[in-house]
């Protein structure tokens, strides 16, 4: 199969699998998908969502939060790792917000990028799934598999969105990132396939016989 082959046959292989695409991340507008974006860097979708009912009871929205400490901030979100650094994040990207943006999350990626622990996955990750703009954020899963089916030279992240925006069509970007990492989550975890195993990895490359060693 050539690139565009393999791509075409990602589309159709993952929305036979994945018809529907929620977002992992438990939200119920703007902020609080912000918020659980912010603090799923370097912990589990499973363990955000397991902390931040109890941190939306206290706060769900900019003016709440700025009511907390930053210390009983940090204390809530301790589980999910990084707390000392995402505690303040969230206070002052909180702040920024009420000051700035009239207490509305912007949907804006320059805006967005500039909020403090706001880097461009997640700025994509909002403006894709709060807003619906068009955005393809590249996480690890993504990054794993877009090299495993040579859709990308893997040089890295920003190189391997670059990629894959030019070979899938625009109207898919937000559904299909979403698609890729449940595919990978299930079937091509990074140690489970490595590239040998999986459907897709084997049906592009069923002669494969060395593990694919993913660039970072």
């Amino acid at each position: 199969m050539t690139k565009l082959e393999r791509a075409a046959h990602v589309v159709k292989r993952l929305e036979e699998l994945y018809p529907e695409t929620p977002v992992p991340l438990d939200h119920h507008d703007p902020y609080t998908l912000l918020i659980a974006v912010l603090l799923s860097a370097q912990c589990t979708d499973e363990r955000v969502n397991k902390i931040t009912p109890h941190l939306f009871a206290r706060a769900d929205n900019p003016r709440d939060m700025m009511k907390l400490s930053v210390e009983e901030i940090r204390e809530i979100i301790k589980p999910c790792g990084l707390s000392p650094r995402k505690s303040v994040a969230i206070w002052e990207l909180s702040r920024i917000i009420m000051e700035e943006h009239a207490g509305q999350v912007p949907a804006d990626f320059a805006a967005l990028e500039a909020l403090p622990g706001v880097g461009h996955k997640t700025a994509s990750v909002v403006m894709a799934q709060a807003f619906d703009v068009p955005a393809f954020p590249v996480d690890t899963h993504i990054h794993r598999l877009a090299q495993r089916w040579k859709l990308t030279n893997g040089k890295n992240v920003e190189q391997t969105e670059k990629d894959l925006k030019r070979l899938f069509p625009e109207d898919r970007w937000n559904r299909l990132h979403l698609q890729i990492i449940f595919y990978g989550r299930e079937h091509c975890t990074a140690r489970g396939c490595q590239g040998l195993t999986c459907e897709l990895c084997r049906t592009f490359w069923p002669d494969r016989k060395r593990p694919i060693k993913t660039k970072k």
